[in-house]
């Protein structure tokens, strides 16, 4: 009896743990994929720019128009800058110059892991100074949706841009964790966050305090746009408006219903690209 016992307790802590562990590097392991050429009505060019995080970064360029502003559109986690070209469709037919890329250990970019938005901010970095040199002096915003929101604001020093659109951006990422395992699992399974966000320093060398985008929001000067699905359930809508509430202004906020996460421009297509034409041209366009 006494080993039984103590074999159903080594396989209560071992078993979770284990998972925990092989989920984690199921998380954070590149998402390389073949992109291909840009589609032909794009009229982009390939580019490729160096980054701090170690990566070469694969991307497309839009040229836009002569005091138009510029663009940069960052992707989610797991995903490429093929999960943007439908907003780079519509930011080019208004002019913009736009930059469309794969963060490190994403799509054509290389990379050794996934950090969830701490090497990936250096990416985002890295496509600022790419569209100051190819876009002179046009003014520069963001489209960052979740791990590139998270990008966007975990970036030291802040981007130097003017607008940002930030789309279903974790607030921290022991919520960012707590909330997909719940989703998988059931709210039980949340209490199991610890057994995933201790493993950022022995997998990425870094500490869950590095991934908190909401302790940034404030020290950002530039106007943020935030979005979020009212049935997002990766990022809720509690968490989205804890963001806001943090941010510094100018700032808006757009609750978009039924919308779940990083869908919110195929579900609202025409007031999304509205809201965000008139939000880039009052903080882009040159007069």
């Amino acid at each position: 009896m006494r080993k039984l016992l103590i074999a159903c307790v080594i396989a209560v802590i071992v078993v979770p743990l284990a998972g925990a562990w092989i989920a984690g590097g199921q998380l954070t392991a590149p998402a390389a994929a073949t992109i291909g050429n840009p589609p032909p009505d794009l009229n982009a060019q390939p580019v490729k720019f160096a980054s701090t995080s170690g990566s070469t970064i694969h991307g497309w360029f839009i040229p836009g128009q002569k005091n138009a502003g510029a663009i940069v559109l960052m992707h989610g986690v797991r995903a490429n800058r093929l999960s943007m070209v439908d907003r780079a469709r519509f930011l080019s037919h208004a002019g913009y110059s736009v930059l469309l890329f794969d963060f490190q250990a994403h799509g054509e970019s290389e990379g050794q892991q996934i950090t969830m938005g701490y090497l990936e901010s250096r990416d985002a970095q890295a496509a600022v100074e790419f569209l100051k040199t190819n876009a002179p002096q046009e003014n520069i915003g963001v489209i960052g949706v979740s791990m590139g929101g998270a990008a966007t604001l975990l970036a030291s020093p802040p981007l130097p841009v003017k607008a940002m659109v930030l789309e279903s951006v974790y607030p921290t990422i022991e919520e960012a964790i707590g909330d997909r395992l719940a989703l998988r699992l059931g709210g039980w399974a949340s209490h199991l966050t610890p057994a995933l966000s201790l493993q950022l320093k022995p997998r990425l060398g870094i500490s869950a305090a590095a991934l908190r985008p909401i302790d940034h929001v404030n020290s950002i000067e530039a106007a943020k746009l935030f979005i979020a699905g009212a049935a997002d359930k990766h990022t809720t809508e509690a968490e989205s408006q804890r963001m806001f509430a943090a941010a510094s202004g100018p700032k808006e906020f757009w609750l978009v219903n039924g919308a779940g996460h990083v869908d919110v421009h195929r579900l609202a297509r025409e007031e999304y690209e509205q809201r965000v034409l008139t939000f880039f041209a009052r903080y882009l366009r040159q007069q």
